[in-house]
């Protein structure tokens, strides 16, 4: 089930319940890369980051477009572990990060097992958008942990030990 933590916000005395679902994003939605803007415009919703993580299983995830944009192949138990950032977000930031994944189209929204980079590795479950609807040649392609578009190992969650 995915972890949806039921906040409080007050607003002059009346209280509202805040939904906040997690999501992970190992592509240009995170720090540092193209599209991390969108988390944080709050135009869109709410987006809190939360932690560091990996896939518990390995998945495909491949450079596939002249785009040179990860796809995440909902294959688990093929490529590798990948790598990215668990946020928070509200209903609000969900339904428009389903419009900006071309959901369900291009991209579709799943849950997975995810360990934490930090603290005892705990699991914890989230939302994520990887696609079923991809040409079966991208399968052959080769596969990656991390997306970085910039080439900056700075810029993603992997411990450089």
């Amino acid at each position: 089930m995915i972890a949806i933590h039921i906040l409080l916000l007050v607003f002059s005395n009346i209280v509202l319940p805040a939904l906040c679902i997690n999501v992970f994003v190992y592509g240009t939605l995170k720090k540092g890369q193209s599209n991390y803007h969108e988390l944080t415009n709050t135009t869109h919703g709410q987006a809190e980051f939360i932690t560091c993580a990996r896939t518990k299983d390995p998945y495909p995830m491949v450079i596939a477009t002249k785009d040179k944009f990860p796809f995440l192949l909902n294959v688990p138990g093929s490529g590798q572990q990948v790598y990215g950032e668990i946020y928070n977000v509200d209903q609000n930031m969900l339904d428009f990060l389903d419009e900006f994944e071309e959901c369900p189209d291009l991209y579709q929204r799943t849950s997975i097992q995810l360990k934490i980079l930090k603290g005892n590795g705990d699991s914890e479950e989230a939302f994520v958008y990887s696609t079923s609807t991809f040409d079966p040649d991208w399968l052959n392609k080769p596969t990656f942990s991390v997306y970085d578009a910039t080439g900056d190992p700075g810029n993603n969650c992997v411990s450089r030990e």
